[in-house]
């Protein structure tokens, strides 16, 4: 993995984030599960760069 991953992960986890709170009420599963790996590939990537 790449620092450029990286970076693309956290822009579509940012762009996902404002999805989320500009439509509060609409049915976002999908999104909340992609969130939820990004978030995961994020924190590994910063596990294994700090190690």
């Amino acid at each position: 993995m790449s620092e450029l991953n990286t970076e693309q992960w956290e822009k579509e986890l940012r762009a996902l984030l404002d999805q989320l709170q500009a439509h509060p009420s609409r049915d976002s599963t999908v999104e909340r599960q992609r969130i939820a790996v990004l978030t995961n590939l994020i924190a590994a990537r910063g596990n294994k760069v700090a190690a």
